[in-house]
Formats: C-alpha cells, sequence, structure tokens
C-alpha cells in the first residue's frame, strides 16, 4: 500500500517535473541505494526505457520519501489519497495553478507562501469568513488582491 501510494506521488511529481526539466542526463539504475531500488523495483525492468526527466523525478522522489519522518510519509499519504479522490478536471485546474505559481518571479513565491502560512494560522472561523469574502469580489477586485498595484512612478523631471 505505502509502496503504491509512493509510486503514484513520484508519477504525479515527475509529471509536474516534466514540464519545467530541459532533457537531464539519464539516471542508472545501478546509482540508486538499495533503499531507492526496492522502493522503485516495480520500474525495474522499463527502468531504462523511462524518459530522462522521469528517472531523475522518479530517483528524487524516492530520496525524498525516504528521507520523511513516518508522520511526514503518513501526511504525504493523505494529501495523495485527496488528489486521487479529485475529479480529473480539478486535477488539471490545480496543475494549472501550479504552472502560474512557478511561473511567478522568486519573491512574488516567496509572498504567496507567507500568506498561505498566514492563512493556515487563523483561526478557522476567520479563514471561513475570508474564504466567504473572496467568493463574494468580482474578478478584478481579486485581481487587485492577488497583484499589488505598480510602484508609484517618479515625478517628469522639471524645466527651468
Amino acid at each position: 500500500m505505502i509502496r503504491a501510494v509512493f509510486f503514484s506521488v513520484c508519477l504525479i511529481a515527475a509529471a509536474a517535473n516534466a514540464a519545467f526539466a530541459q532533457a537531464p542526463p539519464t539516471t542508472e539504475w545501478q546509482s540508486l541505494s538499495p533503499e531507492q531500488q526496492h522502493l522503485l523495483q516495480s520500474y525495474q525492468d522499463k527502468w531504462n526505457t523511462l524518459p530522462a526527466d522521469r528517472q531523475q523525478a522518479l530517483a528524487k522522489g524516492s530520496q525524498r520519501w525516504l528521507s520523511m519522518t513516518p508522520e511526514q510519509r503518513s501526511s504525504a499519504q493523505q494529501r495523495f489519497g485527496q488528489w486521487r479522490s479529485m475529479p480529473p478536471e480539478q486535477r488539471q485546474e490545480l496543475r494549472s495553478r501550479w504552472q502560474q505559481f512557478k511561473s511567478l518571479p522568486p519573491e512574488q513565491q516567496q509572498r504567496v507562501r507567507q500568506s498561505f502560512q498566514r492563512f493556515r494560522q487563523m483561526p478557522p472561523e476567520q479563514r471561513s469568513e475570508l474564504r466567504k469574502q473572496w467568493r463574494q469580489m468580482s474578478p478584478e477586485q481579486r485581481r487587485s488582491v492577488i497583484q499589488p498595484p505598480p510602484p508609484p512612478r517618479a515625478p517628469p523631471p522639471r524645466s527651468h
């Protein structure tokens, strides 16, 4: 069960990473640790036929999995269960949002992460109220909240 969930998580990560990868070198099966080989054993027979970016994503994902605590693994399994229960349209929407996020400049990504952390730390009632307010906003109002206004322009130089 754990192995099946892990493989599915790796496949999703590989698909997300494939969009951003640039012809990485292949990862040799023998270069994987014994623990990684054990986790990825269902891929062993077809490993050499996998695209290089998928090999790297699976290798990286297996290493990440092995470095997780039992609590982190449990949380990852729970999130993956939620992902699998989503309709395909909702998954595609989340993939699209992820790509939008990844295309943001690093500073803006950091602002989004910080805002998300502040949101998660709010009491449930306050989060619920914010969600309600968000749903009631027009698209323009939402854009103005998401995208900060441009910096003020410097006044034109005065001519004497």
